[in-house]
């Protein structure tokens, strides 16, 4: 999808095309939309899903210093719903960044929001409060990796096959809750380093500077439910449950999962979508 500056974003659109209900799904900070690949399924082919990738991640064009931002971030997820859903009411789901961005977009454009959106679900976003906490892991998996090729730089493919599962067990660590599947672990790895180091610093300022307690005077005029995992080291659940409660929303607190509530925990979002859309639906 062509957006207004120019930049092309990977859309993926799954399910009935017809459907009276849009899901919309954006990813988080270093990820792409591969993210919901067991949302999607989870929801079937009942709904109309529109997958993206947000600007300079996956398969969408590059950003820039400029333009790595929550808040154009939010403008294109604006423009997706606009242009690209031209009709009807949709789901936003957003998780981690993905989450800041629709809260964003509740600022941003809050006619859009009040006209088209029936409803929000927030994995694993804070409203704040994630500059020392969530971020902590680029910090923490990044001077592990200095280290480790800072000493075994010069040797060649021997080492990198110890620096890879290195890199990958840090991020399990800091990611996921305690029993991952191992399938999962490897496509978030293959995501993140694949956003290594650019994009990761890129966006990061964006995201440490990040603060919409007050786009949630918006986002809480529809329906809203803020879910996140127990084991969820990048944003805990105190700062769910203050979502919730700014937002006026439901919280959601899943036990024995990480951040990665996509991959880890995909039947909870699927249900908290269907409560949103069934509730839509009956309203209409």
């Amino acid at each position: 999808m062509l957006l207004e500056d120019g930049t092309e974003l990977h859309v993926v659109r799954s399910g009935d095309p017809d459907a009276a209900v849009t899901v919309v799904l954006a990813h988080g900070y270093a990820l792409d939309h591969r993210t919901w690949w067991r949302v999607v399924e989870g929801l079937g082919r009942d709904h109309r899903v529109v997958a993206y990738d947000h600007r300079g991640h996956g398969r969408s064009d590059p950003a820039t210093k400029d333009t790595a931002t929550i808040e154009r971030l939010a403008d294109d997820l604006g423009e997706l719903i606009e242009h690209g859903v031209p009709d009807g009411p949709v789901v936003v789901v957003g998780h981690s960044m993905g989450g800041m961005a629709a809260m964003a977009m509740a600022e941003r454009r809050p006619r859009l929001y009040r006209q088209r959106v029936a409803g929000v679900v927030f994995v694993s976003t804070a409203t704040t409060g994630l500059a020392e906490t969530s971020l902590a892991w680029p910090k923490a998996v990044g001077k592990l990796v200095r280290e480790l090729e800072r000493a075994f730089g010069p040797i060649v493919r021997a080492v990198r096959e110890k620096i890879e599962p290195a890199k990958t067990a840090g991020l399990r660590w800091w990611l996921f809750g305690d029993q991952p599947r191992a399938e999962d672990v490897e496509l978030t790895a293959e995501m993140v380093w694949a956003h290594w180091p650019s994009t990761v610093a890129l966006f990061r300022p964006a995201v440490d500077r990040y603060d919409r307690e007050a786009a949630l005077t918006v986002a809480r005029e529809k329906p809203v439910v803020a879910i996140v995992g127990d084991e969820d080291r990048l944003c805990p659940e105190s700062n769910a449950l203050a979502l919730a409660e700014a937002a006026g929303g439901e919280a959601l607190v899943v036990p024995d999962a990480g951040h990665m509530l996509p991959l880890e925990r995909p039947e909870e979002i699927v249900a908290c979508v269907a409560k949103l859309v069934n509730s839509e639906s009956r309203v209409r």
